[in-house]
């Protein structure tokens, strides 16, 4: 399972290795100061939109890798039935990051801008 770690000046998402692999990834580590909105999402399946480039998907169960659309690239690790946390960011190697977390709208409180 993906993790998250916050802290004071990074948020670091430390991708498992067969996640690693399948989607073409990397773990990320993104200073706070580029976290220019924060929000849970109850449905980080269908969330997760645009063009697989590259990464794996399995029609209605899972999406791993770099989702691109609308001139915007989007790191994205997501499951059927999870919420996910969609953090959109300035100025980095992505324009959104889309993970899957149990407590997605606890994470999103946390990260927004000004707190």
């Amino acid at each position: 399972m993906t993790s998250i770690l916050v802290s004071d000046d990074t948020l670091t998402v430390r991708l498992p290795r067969l996640s690693r692999i399948a989607g073409l990834l990397r773990d990320q580590v993104v200073p706070r100061s580029a976290i220019t909105s924060a929000e849970a999402v109850s449905d980080g399946l269908a969330a997760a939109r645009g063009l697989r480039a590259p990464g794996l998907a399995i029609p209605g169960r899972r999406k791993i890798g770099t989702w691109r659309g609308r001139g915007a690239r989007r790191f994205v690790d997501v499951r059927r039935g999870q919420p996910a946390l969609r953090l959109r960011l300035q100025g980095q190697r992505y324009d959104e990051l889309l993970i899957g977390h149990d407590d997605a709208a606890a994470l999103a409180a946390r990260l927004a801008p000004g707190n």
